[in-house]
């Protein structure tokens, strides 16, 4: 993946203690074009990536707390039940 091309990730927390899950939760929010509660999908660059998971793996206690952090394909079809609603995938900008 070149630095320039977006790649589409699920990046989904597990975070204990409250003051560290709203840390996750405001820094993913920068990243984030869908998703609820604690999964978040991201397109994100290289570069963005590995900005996230250092950034993530700082704010994090490794003993108990646990960030996955999943490749999706975009092509693939999606099941929406519910209340759920496609991420956006239109043409956007990140400041």
């Amino acid at each position: 993946m070149s630095d320039a091309a977006r790649t589409l990730f699920l990046v989904c927390y597990d975070v204990c203690k409250t003051t560290m899950r709203t840390r996750v939760r405001k820094f993913l929010m920068a990243y984030k074009v869908g998703g609820q509660k604690s999964f978040f999908e991201c397109w994100l660059t290289a570069a963005e990536l590995r900005e996230v998971r250092l950034t993530l793996a700082e704010l994090i206690d490794p003993a108990e707390d646990r960030v996955h952090i999943f490749q999706l394909d975009p092509r693939m079809r999606r099941d929406l039940l519910g209340r759920a609603t496609a991420p956006v995938t239109d043409v956007f900008l990140i400041v």
